[in-house]
């Protein structure tokens, strides 16, 4: 059974068609890319799954259940935790409160606030400072563990790299491969093909709101790569 499938989902911004048709899936513990040029309808993929746009045609399926109508809380309340491009930090909200929201789908699992001071250490040390206070990098831990400590069965980052340093990129890397083999599945929406080439096992090639392109990432060289988000 997948976590998540589209389902020739045709998806729509008022009267503008972004999706036209789109058909993936991610299984539990996969490491899937989602890749594209700017423009094409990744975010759109989420914005989707989120209840932001209206499905025309087709159906989302989510843990098993087919779905044609999603709102705010459906990805949340079925084991979904998505880290969003800008990574979503409420300002006025200090890190540790920023973190505590993931609990709020109340899900039982192994993440905790503790285990995720663990994991980030420096969420910790600042957790009385605002949210906004930290760096790039360290934003980025906060927005990846106010997700895990929501428990999903799966993570969707949505270009998780954009705005870091290459070390910083690294162990974000090493850190999703570590969570893949914990079980929990892997949804990269990202455009670093070194981050996606030692992330992901399998990727979609998304082309005007269509999947254009799948298969087994190993089967794909970087210049292939590349030409497919090249802008």
């Amino acid at each position: 059974m997948s976590l998540l499938a589209f389902h020739d989902v045709h998806a729509l911004y008022g009267h503008a068609r972004i999706l036209n048709g789109v058909t993936f899936a991610v299984d539990g513990g996969e490491r899937v890319a989602l890749v594209g040029r700017n423009g094409v309808g990744k975010t759109t993929v989420v914005n989707t799954l989120c209840g932001v746009t209206r499905i025309a045609q087709g159906y989302v399926e989510v843990g098993g259940q087919a779905l044609s109508r999603l709102r705010g809380y459906t990805a949340a309340q079925n084991g979904i935790a998505i880290v969003l491009q800008g990574r979503g930090i409420i300002p006025h909200l200090t890190v540790e409160e920023n973190l505590l929201l993931g609990t709020a789908t109340k899900r039982d699992g192994p993440w905790s606030l503790s285990r995720i001071h663990e994991l980030f250490p420096i969420l910790r040390e600042r957790r009385s400072n605002p949210g906004l206070a930290l760096s790039g990098g360290q934003q980025q831990m906060l927005a990846i563990g106010r997700a895990l400590i929501a428990n999903p069965d799966l993570l969707i980052l949505d270009e998780p790299s954009e705005g870091l340093a290459p070390v910083i990129v690294d162990e974000l890397a090493a850190l999703l491969i570590r969570l893949a083999a914990g079980g929990i599945g892997i949804l990269l929406i990202e455009q670093n093909v070194s981050l996606i080439h030692r992330v992901a096992e399998r990727y979609y090639v998304l082309s005007k709101g269509a999947v254009a392109e799948s298969g087994a990432l190993h089967n794909l060289g970087r210049d292939e790569l590349q030409r497919h988000i090249a802008i």
